[in-house]
């Protein structure tokens, strides 16, 4: 009994000291809230020094939330009522502490006045999300743009969007017969999952360098325009011929008939083991709500299911941010860092109270695969399908156009996937624009504009 009972004071001693933090910062913790009895919820702020979220508190002690740039960071500060989303929601334990002096402190206790809060400052960079913001205009899709060094989030958008300050009116006409099918709170950069369309073909190609690494050099192809594989007719967009061609000049063209040649001959096991290793199928190391992205092809699957799956069509689904964290390992030398929206809490004063650091997750490909893979989507932007965009730029761009289609009528989403400076590369911007026939808006343009506000400031 006595070894159990210096057991049990023990742990409590330990959790206290060690893990009583860490339960309390969990934004699952309900019990948060209560501290905001006594302090007025601190602002979130992006990197650059713009308050993106504060509270302001009345005579009669209830604090408000308001969001001076209305939906321009909608999906990254979220809303602070209904459950929380967002920021609000993972920053919630850091903005009801109050770490100012303590002669505040007690004169604010003195006077029945509520402390200042923490304040988060972001990842996020006022001037890129603005970008894209202005960039996707009417358009519905997402946007993420990371530092594939060090795993900032720089940019997080989602369309449609929506005022945190006016949740009260959202809320209730979600409650409706015509709000209840909306999807305007859903964050599409972390969970919309989408067909990946001729972005996939990066795996595609990745596949094949592995299954084949010392004649992947060798490959030629002669493309008509569209063939039959397996039973299945794949056709080049616009049934466009790109005659004889090698595997760069494939990925640089966008060959839909060379990829799905290639497709049909990997073999399926290892191709379902190379996209686990991507993180199909499986948790991402990101702290945020996401949807796992899913690749159903494995050593069982029928040979007629690979011309589709290879050019990034059939059932494979990915989000993204997963996309953008597959490039970010590539841009990084095959080594993938943890993405993070936060990235250090201050008091109301500016003094530092936590700083997050970068993590490293770890190797998701080799760093010759990274490089070869590079070198293959400079090709798409230094002469292939997005080369209109980027010829001419103060800048080099790595990258991957994509066209997805997700009916039997044609209609597509538009994606870009890349990296801009490939040598040391400063940024990864993945783009979705949803419903390209209709709006006529690229992902490639979007992520021009980007790019173009990252190097032009």
């Amino acid at each position: 009994m006595v070894i159990v009972f210096v057991a049990m004071i023990a742990y409590v001693i330990y959790f206290m000291e060690f893990k009583a933090e860490t339960v309390i910062a969990n934004s699952r913790n309900i019990r948060q809230d209560s501290f905001a009895d006594d302090v007025e919820k601190g602002d979130i702020i992006t990197s650059d020094g713009v308050v993106i979220a504060t509270s302001t508190t009345d005579e009669e002690g209830k604090t408000v939330r308001s969001y001076p740039y209305a939906n321009t960071f909608a999906h990254v500060t979220g809303y602070d009522k209904y459950g929380k989303s967002g920021l609000e929601l993972e920053g919630n334990f850091y903005m009801l502490r109050s770490h100012i002096n303590i002669f505040e402190k007690v004169v604010k206790g003195l006077s029945e006045e509520k402390n200042r809060g923490d304040n988060v400052i972001t990842t996020v960079d006022f001037d890129l999300q603005t970008a894209a913001y202005n960039a996707m205009g009417y358009c519905e899709g997402a946007v993420i743009a990371i530092e594939p060094s060090s795993g900032k989030i720089r940019v997080m958008l989602s369309k449609p969007d929506y005022n945190p300050s006016e949740i009260d009116y959202l809320w209730e006409y979600l409650q409706t017969d015509e709000g209840s099918s909306s999807t305007i709170l859903l964050n599409r950069a972390t969970q919309g999952l989408y067909a990946p369309g001729s972005t996939f073909k990066v795996m595609t190609l990745l596949e094949y360098i592995r299954e084949n690494p010392d004649t992947y050099n060798n490959y030629t192809y002669d493309c008509y325009g569209s063939e039959i594989f397996t039973g299945v007719d794949i056709h080049c967009n616009d049934d466009t011929a790109h005659y004889t061609e090698s595997l760069k000049d494939s990925l640089a063209y966008s060959c839909n008939v060379s990829f799905a040649n290639i497709g049909v001959d990997l073999d399926y096991g290892k191709f379902r083991e190379s996209m686990d290793g991507l993180l199909y199928n499986s948790e991402l190391p990101y702290d945020g709500d996401y949807s796992v992205s899913s690749f159903d092809i494995d050593s069982s699957s029928r040979r007629d299911e690979l011309p589709q799956t290879a050019i990034g069509q059939g059932n494979t689904e990915i989000t993204p941010l997963h996309n953008a964290l597959i490039m970010c390992a590539i841009a990084n030398g095959g080594v993938l860092m943890e993405p993070y929206l936060m990235e250090r809490v201050e008091n109301d004063d500016g003094g530092n109270v936590k700083k997050f650091k970068s993590k490293s997750y770890g190797e998701l490909m080799t760093s010759e695969e990274a490089q070869i893979l590079t070198d293959y989507m400079k090709s798409v932007c230094d002469y292939g399908t997005a080369s209109s965009y980027f010829s001419g730029s103060s800048y080099d761009v790595a990258g991957k156009t994509g066209t997805a289609e997700y009916d039997n009528e044609g209609n597509c989403n538009s994606w870009f996937v890349g990296f801009s400076n490939p040598d040391n590369p400063d940024l990864v911007v993945c783009v979705i624009v949803e419903d390209y026939n209709t709006y006529g808006v690229s992902g490639t343009w979007v992520a021009k504009q980007i790019f173009d506000a990252y190097y032009n400031r």
